[in-house]
């Protein structure tokens, strides 16, 4: 298989950055909703939100690679072809989750630059995005905690669909996404 994608299959790349996304996805809500249960100013609490932001900014990075990667190569069809409804619901799914992987991680970065507070990202220090402006950064944060009320909809209805797709519609939405397994 390519790293490209084809017009039967999604490639190497976009099926690595696929379920990578899934997996800093996995581990940035495990922090966030993990870190409840140390005290605050604890270490342990505190190492959690860290992570929950470089996880979070690893998104917002490599959802940059996965826009040019998905605009570099055709989309995989779906065989049978979806009745056209439900090629716009995927459509807006699809633009509603690359929302959430723009938006999330730049407002959680907006937050860390209005509170004026480090923005840790592996080791290094990103600058802040906006001057310290503590009224704002509240503000910001009630959005960016929507943003993840909202994310657990948008990732848990796509999986949702493509099992849907699968099991039910028995056609190739799941398969065009996942690892083919080598032959010996």
């Amino acid at each position: 298989m390519s790293w490209k994608n084809t017009p039967a299959r999604y490639g190497h790349l976009s099926i690595a950055l696929h379920w990578l996304m899934l997996l800093l996805f996995i581990g940035v809500y495990a922090c966030i909703e993990l870190k409840g249960n140390f005290p605050k100013g604890s270490e342990p609490r505190e190492l959690l939100k860290q992570w929950h932001f470089m996880l979070g900014l690893s998104i917002f990075a490599l959802v940059w690679l996965r826009l040019a990667a998905r605009l570099m190569a055709p989309t995989p069809a779906i065989v049978p072809p979806l009745p056209r409804w439900q090629a716009r619901v995927a459509n807006l799914m699809h633009l509603a989750l690359y929302g959430l992987m723009i938006g999330a991680p730049l407002a959680g970065w907006m937050i860390l630059s209005a509170a004026d507070k480090p923005i840790p990202f592996y080791g290094l220090q990103l600058p802040a995005l906006i001057a310290p402006d503590q009224q704002l950064a509240g503000q910001i944060k009630e959005a960016h905690e929507l943003f993840g009320q909202f994310g657990y909809l948008l990732i848990g209805g796509h999986a949702l669909a493509a099992l849907v797709h699968h099991y039910l519609q028995r056609d190739n939405t799941l398969t065009r996404m996942l690892p083919t397994r080598r032959s010996h």
